[in-house]
C-alpha cells in the first residue's frame, strides 16, 4: 500500500509565497517521476510542474520563473517552492508519483489527496 501526503497549503495575498510538499509512505522500492497538479472551480486538472528522478524538470508556462520544484529521493519527498502567487493560481493541489511497489516490477501512478491554495487580490 503506498499513500501521498500533501501538506503546506493555504491563503495568501498576491506575491506572497507558498511552499508544498508531497510525502509518500508504504512499500516502496523506487519512485520516478513526481509531479504537482492542479484544479481549480469549472477547469480540468492541469500539470504545474514535474521532476525526473535524475532531476530533470518541466513547468506549465504559467508558472516558469515562480514556481520551483525540487525532490528528496531518499524521502520520497517532493517540494513546490510557489512565489509570487497570482488569484489564478488559486486552485487545488494534488502531487502524483510514479511508484514501484515491493511486490510489483513495474510502476504505477498515485496521488495525494491535494490541498487547497487560495491567493487573494
Amino acid at each position: 500500500q503506498v499513500q501521498l501526503v500533501e501538506s503546506g497549503g493555504g491563503l495568501v495575498e498576491a506575491g506572497g509565497s507558498l511552499d508544498l510538499s508531497c510525502a509518500a509512505s508504504g512499500s516502496i522500492l523506487r519512485v520516478y517521476n513526481m509531479g504537482w497538479y492542479r484544479q481549480a472551480p469549472g477547469h480540468q486538472r492541469e500539470l504545474v510542474a514535474q521532476i525526473t528522478r535524475d532531476g530533470v524538470t518541466d513547468y506549465q508556462d504559467s508558472v516558469k520563473g515562480r514556481f520551483i520544484i525540487s525532490r528528496d529521493n531518499v524521502m520520497n519527498i517532493a517540494y513546490l517552492q510557489m512565489n509570487s502567487l497570482k488569484p489564478e493560481d488559486t486552485a487545488l493541489y494534488y502531487c502524483s508519483f510514479d511508484v514501484q511497489p515491493t511486490d510489483r516490477e513495474s510502476y504505477q501512478s498515485y496521488w495525494g489527496q491535494g490541498t487547497q491554495v487560495t491567493v487573494s487580490s
